[in-house]
């Protein structure tokens, strides 16, 4: 069941400085081959490795990627916070109605026994 819920799962996942290694053209012939090969398995691999060959200065790069982090996680929160609160909303809701619901049955009752008892 958790690998339902974990799309992107790789076997063999590559990290943040063996690519950057493989841009700057510093990795050694089994990183190579094994980017490579990833590349050709996967279009997301290889949508990001070209889309990283096209910045400039690298050293840029890491600060976009914490920028991104960042943003990311405060993104998340924000919509966590937001589930937690509609989530509050809605229970009390059904209290109050599992409360009438149960007043109303209970007026019912005596109502009716009140009536038969009067006959």
């Amino acid at each position: 069941m958790t690998d339902l819920k974990d799309i992107l799962h790789q076997d063999e996942e590559m990290n943040q400085e063996e690519l950057l290694r493989y841009l700057e053209g510093n990795a050694t012939p089994e990183e190579r081959f094994a980017i490579e090969k990833q590349m050709a398995d996967s279009d997301f691999v290889n949508d990001a490795v070209e889309g990283l060959q096209d910045f400039q200065d690298k050293k840029k790069l890491q600060q976009y990627a914490a920028q991104l982090n960042i943003q990311l996680r405060k993104q998340t929160a924000k919509e966590k916070k937001r589930k937690l609160k509609r989530g509050i909303k809605d229970q009390n809701w059904v209290l109050i109605s599992i409360v009438t619901i149960l007043l109303l049955c209970i007026l019912a009752y005596q109502v009716i026994r009140m009536f038969y008892a009067n006959k």
